[in-house]
């Protein structure tokens, strides 16, 4: 029991020694790693998750246009948030999908590139995976998870210590391996307020860099129409549905963004979108894009409507 208390009561100390106000946030979380720990993690994991997605695309235009955008959206990260070892990655990839590493690696995949017809959608995807970084959200996961698993180790030494015939015994053999599974699953994927947070810090990132802030909502419009089949109900769910996610982006814009609309100095790019960047993912050997394009007998100039799925 004396072994139970202390781990518990490790538990608390890392909840005070580790919590930081966040930067971008504002808020107190707790943060176990360091910045640098952060850098370390995200570039020994980036190469595996590259490969796993089919490598970096082959047009070496693309990636630049990527890189171009995503380095744009970082003149807007706020002050306290240190030199990141930011990458931006075009994965070679029809799933429809984008996430980050900690210490700034971000990925994209082509297959949702080529569901979005302007760069400022780019930017509300890139800028979205940016605010993960800087909210230091894969910090927090871990370091809940640190401490989640802590007081399950407690946890498990009561039930061992306790008598045979006690309730704490009888019922704990069965919910302790139960805990460890289910709180380990959640603890390792993001949670709706992690979500809307990366959405909030996206908005603001893509406003500062002159973007239209809709490129974010409309965004969450290709993610709502690209799904297929059942949606899990959203208490359940780990992530916010995209009507969700579209209601609350409106809030935000209309509270705080209001200035961006109707202005010239916010924009969405849709021509350079096409000409600059899609154009050279239709010239990939084999590219969807280029299939599409000569199945209708167009020239290599990409068709954003076609595309889109309309």
């Amino acid at each position: 029991m004396r072994r139970s208390i202390a781990a518990v009561l490790s538990v608390a100390l890392l909840s005070i020694v580790g919590c930081s106000t966040n930067p971008a946030t504002g808020k107190r979380s707790l943060t176990l790693l360091s910045w640098e720990q952060e850098i370390q993690m995200g570039a020994e994991a980036a190469p595996q998750f590259t490969a796993e997605y089919g490598g970096s695309v082959a047009s070496a235009s693309a990636n630049r246009y990527v890189d171009r955008v995503g380095r744009r959206l970082l003149g807007g990260v706020e002050e306290g948030v240190p030199e990141l070892e930011w990458e931006f990655t075009l994965l070679d990839s029809d799933v429809i999908n984008a996430f980050a590493l900690p210490g700034g690696k971000v990925f994209m995949s082509r297959g949702l590139a080529q569901k979005l017809t302007s760069e400022a959608q780019l930017a509300g995807v890139l800028g979205h995976e940016i605010g993960h970084v800087t909210a230091r959200h894969g910090n927090q996961r871990i370091s809940k998870q640190l401490g989640f698993n802590i007081a399950l180790g407690a946890l498990a030494i009561g039930v061992g210590v306790a008598d045979e015939d006690s309730a704490v015994r009888e019922y704990g053999q069965y919910a302790v391996p139960a805990m460890a599974v289910g709180g380990n699953v959640v603890m390792l994927k993001y949670g709706r307020d992690e979500e809307s947070e990366a959405d909030m810090l996206g908005v603001r990132y893509m406003t500062r860099a002159g973007y239209n802030p809709l490129g974010q909502v409309q965004v969450m419009e290709v993610l709502a129409e690209a799904s297929s089949g059942p949606r899990p109900i959203e208490w359940l769910s780990t992530h916010p549905n995209p009507e969700t996610r579209i209601e609350r982006l409106h809030e935000i814009i209309r509270e705080e963004y209001a200035f961006t609309q109707n202005s010239p100095d916010y924009r969405e790019y849709p021509e350079r979108y096409r000409s600059e960047f899609l154009s050279s993912l239709s010239l990939m050997p084999g590219s969807a894009v280029n299939t599409v394009l000569a199945s209708l007998g167009e020239s290599s100039e990409w068709c954003g409507h076609c595309a889109a799925g309309h």
